[in-house]
Formats: C-alpha cells, structure tokens, sequence
C-alpha cells in the first residue's frame, strides 16, 4: 500500500512538472513573438472595425510584391493611352498664344548656332583700288589692284582705307608704291548726286614728292572712287574745309574727275 501511494506521489509530480515546463515553454515563446502576436492582433482588430466592401487592402507582410513584366494586353494599351495623353497636355503647355516654343539651337539655320556647331561665315567682296607704278621710263602710271575685303555698310570707307594701308611686299617687288603721304587718315566719306565728299586729315597736304607726287596722289583717290558705278567725280576736304589748292598749285577746290588730269 505505501508503495502504491509513493508511485502515486511520483506520479503527480511528473504531471506537475510537465504542466510547469510546458506553461513555462508557453510564456516563452509568447515573449519572444510577442511583437508578431501584437501585430497580428492589431491586424485582425483592424479587419474586424474595417466595413465590409470599402476596397481597402490589408498588406499583412513588408515584402514587395513581385513584378509581373508581362502585363495583360488590356494594361498595356491603357498605360499607351495615359502617356500619350500626358505627352500632348505637355505639348498644349509649351505653346503660348499659338506659338510653340523652341530652343534657340533648333530654331536658328545650321550657319547661326553656337558652340561646336557651325559659326556664321564672313561675307567678303571684291574690291577695286589704286596705286602708283613708276615704269622703267620714269612714266608715273595707274596701277589697278583688286583686293577681296569683308562686307560693311560703307565701300567707299573701306576701299580707301585699305588703299591707304598700302600695297602688299609682292606688290612692292613689282614696283608698286603709295604716293599718298604717310599718316593720312579718311575721317570721312559721303555722296552726294554723283560726287563723293572725301574727308581726310590735314596729312594729306603735305606730299615730299613735288608735282608729280600730288597729282600721282589724287589720280589714286579718284580713280578708285570712280570705280563704284554711282560716282562721277570727288571733291576733296581737308579736315572737313574745303581749300583751292593743295602746295605746288594744284587745285582741288571742286569736284575733280578723271578728265581733269
């Protein structure tokens, strides 16, 4: 009998034990998914307070869903739709008062743009000037020399300025000088009927080559103002006075043309 009742104690004391080891394990893994318990609670809260049939989706997990990269045809043509959509309400904003803008680099011609694009030309022409050729004889002559120049709004200007610059070191070997006097400047040039109004500083006056240097240095002026089309004659101007004589005698106090020489 009382080794019945010890069996019995034995007994009970392993169901006991059982029992603690198993609420112990309980309350273990409750505190250790304690967090996940709550949340899931929360969730299931959630879905019990939420009104059936409002749409609204309960993502029970962090994870992206995966990406279907073949889309129902359906989808696809919706989304074409929405971006062409979006692309004309974008063409729409660019344009104000009927006018669609564009960048500068697309809206000027190739020879305009900028940068490592094209840069826009120099226009040149030709020019007619003249200079002095004294010939084996000693004859003092007319030399013709046509020079190719940028484009301005004043020929006349230029073609003289660039007489004055002077004829070039090929042009010296062939005997071509400038009997016009160092220094001399045009201060200005301007038409009138047919007669050009020459403007040049008092320079001009002073000529070391006698007679024939003047007379040498006006038929180089006349001439080759006479080349334009439009021109008849030139009257000369000494900073801006009109004077009759230039030294030795030579007038220039009108208009003088070719047939005056």
């Amino acid at each position: 009998m009382a080794a019945r009742k010890k069996n019995n104690s034995k007994a009970s004391n392993a169901i006991v034990i059982f029992w603690l080891v198993f609420f112990i394990i309980i309350i273990s893994v409750f505190m250790l998914n304690a967090e996940t318990i709550q949340e899931n609670f929360n969730l299931f809260r959630t879905s019990l307070t939420t009104s059936p049939g409002t749409g609204e989706e309960i993502v029970l997990f962090d994870e992206e869903p995966a990406v279907n990269e073949q889309q129902p045809a359906s989808l696809t043509q919706e989304i074409t739709v929405q971006t062409e959509l979006r692309n004309a309400n974008d063409t729409e904003g660019s344009i104000t008062g009927g006018t669609q803008e564009t960048s500068l680099n697309d809206a000027a011609p190739p020879s305009e743009r900028t940068g490592s694009q094209l840069q826009t030309p120099v226009r040149t022409r030709e020019t007619t000037i003249y200079f002095t050729l004294v010939s084996g004889d000693g004859q003092i002559l007319q030399s013709k020399v046509t020079r190719r120049i940028p484009e301005s709004g004043s020929p006349m200007m230029d073609a003289l300025n660039v007489m004055l610059a002077g004829p070039s070191a090929e042009e010296i070997t062939r005997g071509i000088i400038n009997l016009i006097p160092q220094n001399t400047r045009v201060l200005s040039a301007m038409v009138r009927g047919n007669t050009a109004y020459l403007n040049f500083s008092e320079d001009f006056q002073f000529n070391t080559f006698g007679v024939e240097g003047y007379i040498a240095q006006l038929r180089q002026i006349v001439w080759t103002v006479t080349e334009f089309s439009n021109i008849n004659d030139a009257q000369i101007l000494i900073d801006g006075r009109r004077i009759d004589y230039l030294a030795e005698g030579i007038w220039i106090g009108s208009p003088i043309s070719r047939m005056s020489f």
